[in-house]
């Protein structure tokens, strides 16, 4: 009888030792839980981008239009620099999505998407570094649309009679700020292996600590 007794005692005290988990998650301090809440000021900053890239797809529509109704009169030079114009509107409006979407699941609140159908490749690994490469690559390839613009259009420069807006100064400067462009993003990649190879560095030797 006192052996089941004294079972009975420390099965008690076991039970009430035990700190039961939060029936509703974590609970914050209030400071901090109103820190961590301020992620909500981001909401209003990204459903302007949403309105901004409905300004891109009446922009959009409009040169599309307006290719239309000149498919007859416009050169060939002409309708290119148009097509251009239309895939730099375009990227611009991937640039929008990848920073409305990656950034509202990187620094508001989880969307959780997984198992969508429609869910994008590169959301279900992004963070920080990932958003910054892939923003950093989507100006690029608008820098580089602009550029081709730019080459396209230079070929008026000391034409007789054929009127252009660049200069060969603008053109030089174009130039270079592309390749800042390009190297900026190579140091922006390189950065961050380096940070994930320290990452992955230290994690191994965390496991190799733990019995």
């Amino acid at each position: 009888m006192d052996r089941n007794f004294a079972s009975e005692s420390n099965q008690r005290m076991s039970s009430t030792s035990e700190v039961p988990p939060p029936a509703n998650g974590i609970t914050l301090r209030p400071i901090p839980m109103i820190m961590f809440g301020s992620r909500w000021l981001q909401l209003p900053l990204y459903l302007g981008l949403i309105v901004a890239q409905g300004v891109y797809v009446v922009l959009f529509l409009k040169e599309l239009w307006h290719l239309i109704i000149h498919s007859f009169d416009f050169s060939e030079q002409q309708i290119m620099l148009v097509v251009l114009g239309l895939i730099d509107v375009v990227m611009i409006s991937n640039l929008l999505l990848m920073v409305i979407v990656g950034g509202y699941e990187t620094f508001v609140s989880r969307m959780n998407l997984a198992g969508h159908p429609d869910e994008p490749e590169w959301l279900s690994h992004v963070n920080a570094g990932v958003l910054k490469i892939k923003l950093a690559m989507a100006i690029i390839g608008i820098s580089s649309i602009h550029l081709l613009r730019t080459f396209i259009e230079a070929g008026n420069l000391g034409g007789a009679g054929r009127a252009t807006d660049y200069t060969e100064a603008g053109v030089k400067w174009q130039t270079i700020i592309h390749i800042v462009f390009v190297c900026s993003a190579m140091g922006i990649a390189y950065v961050d292996r380096i940070s994930n190879g320290l990452i992955a560095a230290a994690s191994k030797r965390t496991d190799a600590h733990e019995p």
